[in-house]
């Protein structure tokens, strides 16, 4: 079996990259190493990984079709798709929507129209997130809410990548599951989310930017319970629905809302050190909670978180001490 995993490099692409190659499989890793943020960590990120024989790397572009066309070869032994690339960040797309139609949308048809021409493919499994529920004001967000409101282009990409998987598998018969990730933190995280913006401000005095005077609550997801899910859902191949789709979407959430000045706070004890907080507005695409609701990741994927941020969020400080040589 080989695994194709896209954004290999990234955050969580690069911890489920890990995760499978620790239970055996051979995974074909993609990644377009581009500079959104700091190459260098993504290069550690990768490093993690070169060195297991069975972990083989593409640089390349998902929404490249020559380059996709052009590896059709080793495409033909994939048995399951994990489609992590994407560009993410709300506040970046609506400054750069290009890049995020480029990437999340034509990536997502790329590859797609790929896995048709995968004779052993068994299962697509793509990355989707709580944006796409928008300014929805139920909590907890239901995967039968309706998400037909977005209010970024980020969230609108990622809808629009969960509705060319359903055309996708009712046309093609892809078998196909999107999973909405919740705020998704750990070690090796990115540098444009909440612990480590956070964490490395308050460790170089600079003030922290809290939008909507600290009035937010996440549900702030812990990156190996994502990847339990992730790798829970690859191993089970989504059945047909009622009119024969094999298609369907799930949450992968903390399934606990929490305060942002609690999430702050527990970074300040973890560092010893207070934050100086710079008290802002809401931002244009930002929304002041998420909840998810995960009985259906329960009942149909076993999926059950176990790290609440007082664990999770020590371990990213101690990884970023460790990372910039702070320990």
């Amino acid at each position: 079996m080989t695994i194709l995993v896209t954004g290999a490099a990234g955050f969580i692409g690069s911890h489920v990259a890990k995760a499978l190659l620790e239970r055996g499989e051979e995974v074909l890793g993609i990644d377009n190493m581009n500079s959104y943020y700091a190459i260098a960590l993504k290069q550690a990120r990768l490093a993690r990984l070169t060195d297991n024989q069975h972990f083989h790397f593409i640089k390349g572009d998902i929404a490249d079709r020559a380059l996709i066309e052009e590896i059709g070869d080793a495409l033909k032994e994939v048995t399951g798709v994990v489609h992590l690339a994407a560009q993410a960040g709300v506040r970046y797309s609506i400054e750069n929507p290009y890049t995020y139609v480029d990437t999340n949308v034509m990536g997502q048809v790329v590859l797609l129209e790929a896995a048709r021409r995968m004779p052993n493919l068994q299962h697509f499994v793509y990355a989707s997130t709580s944006s796409v529920y928008g300014n929805n004001t139920k909590l907890p967000f239901s995967v039968d809410d309706r998400v037909d409101t977005p209010v970024s282009v980020y969230a609108a990409s990622k809808k629009a990548g969960e509705m060319l998987s359903y055309c996708y598998a009712h046309l093609h018969r892809i078998p196909a599951t999107g999973l909405r990730f919740f705020t998704v933190y750990g070690p090796w995280g990115r540098p444009d989310m909440a612990a480590y913006l956070f964490t490395d401000a308050i460790v170089h005095g600079r003030p922290i930017r809290v939008f909507n005077g600290g009035n937010m609550r996440r549900d702030f997801t812990y990156v190996d319970d994502i990847v339990a899910g992730v790798l829970a859902a690859l191993d089970r191949p989504a059945p047909p629905d009622e009119s024969g789709v094999r298609h369907r979407v799930f949450n992968l959430g903390n399934n606990n809302t929490e305060e942002l000045m609690r999430y702050i706070a527990i970074i300040e004890e973890a560092l010893g050190q207070k934050a100086v907080m710079q008290m802002e507005p809401m931002q244009p695409g930002d929304v002041p909670a998420t909840y998810a609701d995960i009985e259906a990741s329960r009942r149909e994927l076993g999926f059950e978180p176990k790290t609440p941020i007082e664990i999770g969020l020590p371990r990213f400080v101690q990884w970023y001490k460790e990372y910039h040589g702070l320990v």
